[in-house]
């Protein structure tokens, strides 16, 4: 039985048309028809891109339409036609997987960021609050009895400093000015969220006060 691809390469032949006469009325590329003649339609980008260009190289030769085009159904075979193609190779499957990646990433993008906005909003609720103490550090030798204790934490939070409450501005940082005695001491830096989440912080300082 006559192929599709001979029967259009018989036509054009036979009206003394190059491929590239075909190409420049049809705007379609040499090695696409080249294809639709060699019967190679896995070469085309996809299944229905084969169908058009079919369809228009027959309607340009002035071949009977319905005849070629019931040709074309009975000898293409799509699954064939692209299964036995190495993987990675078939044209049609490339944009295809190329979107499917994209969706998928995309898709997993906007759960990371929902799940980053979730956790933004409950961390508070979940996790105790943070804090950093500036002063005074870990074992540090004092001279006087009285002595500052900062800091920074959420500005939603509530700070004592040995059971004193403390003011926290609007950007976290507070600040309380203590008594102590000479020797050792632990200062007690309690930090409470809304959550009623509390992290505590002591520093150990030595107080040597001038006679």
């Amino acid at each position: 039985m006559i192929k599709v691809g001979q029967r259009l390469s018989e036509e054009r032949k036979r009206k003394k048309l190059t491929i590239q006469d075909v190409s420049d009325a049809t705007k379609i590329r040499k090695n696409f028809l080249e294809a639709i003649e060699n019967g190679e339609y896995g070469k085309l980008p996809s299944a229905t891109v084969a169908h058009g260009f079919v369809r228009n190289y027959t309607m340009f030769l002035g071949l009977p339409e319905k005849e070629v085009m019931a040709l074309f159904r009975r000898e293409y075979d799509e699954d064939k036609i692209y299964k036995v193609l190495p993987e990675g190779f078939s044209r049609a499957d490339f944009p295809v997987t190329r979107t499917r990646n994209s969706k998928f990433f995309l898709i997993a993008a906007l759960f990371v960021v929902l799940l980053g906005f979730i956790f933004l909003q409950y961390k508070d609720a979940i996790l105790s609050p943070g804090v950093s103490v500036d002063t005074p550090k870990q074992n540090e030798i004092l001279y006087s009895t009285t002595i500052t204790v900062s800091g920074k934490t959420n500005p939603e939070n509530v700070v004592y400093v040995d059971s004193f409450p403390v003011s926290v501005d609007e950007f976290g940082n507070f600040k309380k000015i203590i008594s102590v005695f000479s020797g050792k001491n632990i200062i007690k830096i309690r930090v409470i969220n809304k959550f009623n989440k509390v992290t505590e912080v002591e520093r150990e300082v030595e107080v040597r006060a001038s006679s």
